[in-house]
């Protein structure tokens, strides 16, 4: 790349960040209330967005060959029962992440 492509492409990237930041704040300012359905989508895409990871995540665990899904089927079990006890996402999905790699790493390698 030249430096002028190199700063065209920064200045594309730095143009497309504000926009994304911004735009909300233009099409949502504070002084009028939030539409409803925006409302909605922050309610219900939380849970969508994690249940797609969920699936996403899964989607080529095979029970029938190779270790049969045992270290996902334990870190999604870890991510479970440490966010009913503990009721904090970011431990939990942080714990399940290691246990699912130490056990991928060093268990069922």
């Amino acid at each position: 790349m030249s430096i002028g492509q190199q700063i065209l492409t920064i200045a594309v990237v730095v143009l497309g960040t504000m926009i994304t930041r911004f735009l909300p704040f233009l099409l949502f300012p504070e002084n009028k209330p939030t539409p409803d359905y925006v409302q909605y989508l922050g309610r219900v895409l939380p849970a969508a967005v994690l249940g797609l990871l969920v699936i996403y995540g899964l989607k080529d665990v095979s029970v029938f060959t190779g270790n049969r899904g045992i270290p996902e089927l334990i870190g999604v079990i870890t991510v479970g029962l440490l966010h009913l006890w503990k009721k904090q996402m970011l431990l939990s999905i942080a714990a399940g992440t290691i246990v699912y790699m130490v056990l991928v790493q060093f268990v069922f390698s």
